[in-house]
């Protein structure tokens, strides 16, 4: 009997196994999911997979019922937080809709349950002089002090993404047009506009520092490159703003996209629209964009004094 049961166990993981396989080749192929999302979705499956076998059941992803989600889900409140728990209730429920979609299963047993109740959370910003605090603060007496002025002055002045800078390419570069050609998620292309300052220190560092450098094969139009000619990683970006925070006494939690998020509540601070700044940014939905109205009341004080008719 004892052999029975862990047989079964083995046939249910190399079952969900299979239908993971094929789910992972979906959001790659058909929905253009980047790595990182991929990876996300499925550690929220895995994470159920183990619970499965935990618990002796052998249910493969066709049959399972929703009172054994119910019960993952309820064992699940109890591990993490209410937004980890609603952000694996929704991996599950994209599993389980793209099971309908091949007609695997006809009904989603994840539909009744409701993700817990979060608010929204306002991401960190920086002020302006905060940012040119941060700056100030390279080492320019080294060569990665002027690539790491350019890489900063690009993330906030254009707004990108810590993966979108890394993998920015020479051929990326419509300065005479005033663009960038940014690759976002799902490889999803759009045209950033670059300000003089911006392309300013991007010139100085491919003139002084890039040109000089030993290029790695492959790595040839890849704009910021490491001391080894190769593409940087997003840990170094990472560890560079919080060895810059660190040395100017900053008492925030920030990461390259801190940058990104103080791109563009200073741009609705000053007055431009959020269709504008969701454009820039490459999010698909306004609602997304839409976190930024939150960020300052004063701001949206003053914009009630200056443009409503009963000011």
């Amino acid at each position: 009997m004892l052999f029975f049961c862990v047989e079964l166990r083995f046939l249910c993981i190399m079952n969900w196994a299979s239908y993971i396989k094929n789910y992972q080749s979906y959001l790659r192929i058909e929905r253009g999911l980047s790595s990182n999302t991929i990876a996300n979705y499925t550690l929220d499956i895995e994470r159920l997979c183990h619970y499965l076998d935990a618990n002796n059941v052998a249910d493969s992803p066709n049959r399972i019922a929703a009172e054994t989600l119910q019960q993952f889900i309820y064992t699940l409140s109890k591990e993490v937080n209410p937004r980890s728990q609603a952000r694996v209730i929704s991996g599950l429920k994209s599993f389980f809709s793209y099971l309908i979609f091949e007609d695997y299963r006809t009904d989603n047993p994840l539909e009744l349950i409701e993700s817990p109740r979060i608010g929204r959370k306002l991401p960190d910003t920086l002020s302006v002089a905060e940012i040119d605090a941060l700056i100030a603060a390279i080492d320019l007496g080294t060569p990665e002090g002027e690539r790491n002025r350019a890489m900063l002055e690009t993330l906030y002045g254009c707004g990108l993404r810590v993966s979108e800078l890394v993998t920015l390419k020479i051929s990326d570069l419509f300065f005479d047009e005033g663009f960038l050609k940014i690759t976002g998620k799902g490889n999803k292309q759009r045209f950033v506009p670059v300000g003089e300052l911006t392309r300013k220190y991007i010139e100085i560092y491919k003139g002084q520092i890039r040109s000089h450098q030993t290029i790695q094969k492959g790595f040839e139009d890849t704009l910021f490159l490491n001391r080894r000619g190769k593409q940087l990683t997003r840990a170094m970006i990472f560890t560079l703003i919080k060895s810059l925070a660190v040395k100017i006494g900053l008492q925030k939690n920030i990461s390259p996209h801190t940058l990104r998020h103080s791109f563009a509540t200073h741009l609705l601070e000053n007055g431009a629209d959020l269709r504008s700044i969701q454009l820039m940014l490459g999010h698909e939905s306004i609602t997304t964009t839409e976190i930024y109205v939150h960020l300052d009341r004063k701001h949206l004080s003053q914009v009630i004094h200056a443009f409503h008719p009963r000011k």
